[in-house]
């Protein structure tokens, strides 16, 4: 039972539970050794906002370790200090009186130091006749010593989120730059694509950070950006290797024939048709594929996929291709449609265009079709999964996301 180590506030003060958890806690609490009061002062400093405290309630409890004598906070040293309003308002640098009293109530509320009242409600000590203090009444600093554990982990706590969030606007800066001057360089030399798309993108991302961003803000800002600038690597890198080839092959003097004509002529069924299919042509195949966006980022953008995952979710790019495949069949995509789609775009970015389109399935006529003229704009460097996937993220934000 601890009893005895519940005290009362004097006058009109009330009493609440809170308060006698926080005394009970603090009783129980055995100290093994002393700690340093700056040091707990300094993780109270740091994690202030973890209690929602303000500079002047830190003023304040720095005025109250001032009054204790020693420089550790120890069980057997005592652990109350009991400086009058006058005495706290001139260490707290001139705060005024009704300023103390309510940072001092807001580091009781924070559970940071508790009262222990006189029956009068004044401050003071009873001394032993060799000076030495027996009992005193004041504000107990026992809570600093029993948390000091919890407000080390609580500091550190706040210093690895501070260095998380400075690197999350370092790389967002950086990705704004690159962005910014990859549409710039683009533009300028006449590259082919809807540049202007593409920076009405970049300046609507942009637009989305708020003039003081937290964490979070940054993270989902950072996470659209590199997306978009996978989307205009990717572009680039497309026209890149194209111009190369057809340099070579102007260069050399040859006619390019086709090794392998299931890779590049289109394989449609005589016996299946398809809605605003076109005539059969020569595609030409990208030497590499392109590289995929992150999974999550095509589950952000596409959810309703996950319906025809394994178990209705899906975990990893193997089980995204599963499920596009029973997409595809739904949508009435003819296999070579599909074949000729993950031949020309890579498996991974075959699988998320049929999210996207599993996306708009409502607004398109014919998904092979669309499928097949998406396949043929890729073939000639013309598309890219980016601004689609932009598109469709756009769209399942909600408006809180579109008007932030």
């Amino acid at each position: 039972m601890q009893s005895g180590n519940v005290t009362t506030p004097f006058g009109r003060r009330p009493m609440t539970l809170a308060l006698v958890r926080g005394q009970l806690e603090t009783a129980e609490h055995n100290a093994n050794r002393p700690v340093d009061k700056w040091k707990v002062f300094r993780d109270v400093c740091e994690a202030k906002d973890k209690f929602g405290l303000q500079d002047r309630s830190l003023a304040v409890l720095h005025a109250l370790l001032s009054f204790y004598p020693e420089t550790e906070l120890a069980d057997e040293s005592g652990l109350v200090v009991f400086p009058s309003n006058a005495q706290l308002s001139i260490r707290a640098h001139g705060i005024a009186g009704t300023t103390l009293r309510r940072h001092l109530a807001a580091l009781i509320d924070a559970g940071l130091i508790q009262r222990r009242d006189s029956p009068n409600g004044k401050r003071y000590a009873h001394r032993s006749r060799g000076g030495e203090i027996e009992d005193a009444f004041g504000f107990s600093l026992a809570p600093l010593l029993a948390r000091a554990a919890e407000l080390a982990g609580l500091a550190q706590q706040v210093a690895e989120e501070r260095i998380r969030f400075k690197r999350a606007k370092e790389a967002l800066t950086l990705c704004r730059r690159d962005v910014r001057k990859l549409i710039s360089a683009a533009m300028e030399e006449g590259a082919d694509g809807d540049w202007q798309e593409i920076e009405a993108m970049y300046i609507d991302l942009v637009a989305r950070l708020p003039r003081f961003p937290r964490r979070e803000d940054v993270d989902a800002v950072l996470e659209d950006i590199q997306m978009l600038r996978e989307e205009i690597v990717n572009l680039l890198e497309i026209q890149l290797k194209a111009e190369r080839t057809d340099g070579n092959a102007g260069h050399d003097g040859c006619h390019i024939q086709n090794s392998n004509p299931e890779s590049i002529y289109e394989l449609e069924p005589s016996s299946e048709k398809e809605q605003g299919e076109k005539p059969r042509q020569e595609l030409r195949r990208i030497a590499e594929p392109l590289k995929p966006f992150p999974l999550s980022m095509v589950l952000k953008a596409c959810p309703q996929i996950a319906d025809y995952g394994p178990s209705g979710q899906i975990g990893h790019w193997r089980e995204l291709m599963a499920a596009a495949v029973v997409v595809r069949s739904m949508l009435k995509v003819s296999p070579s449609a599909y074949q000729e789609a993950c031949e020309v775009m890579g498996a991974e970015n075959a699988a998320a265009a049929i999210a996207c389109i599993l996306e708009r399935a409502e607004h398109i006529t014919s998904a092979g079709g669309y499928l097949r003229d998406l396949t043929r704009k890729a073939a000639r460097g013309e598309f890219g999964l980016g601004p689609m996937l932009m598109a469709a993220m756009r769209a399942n934000a909600g408006p809180e996301k579109r008007s932030a």
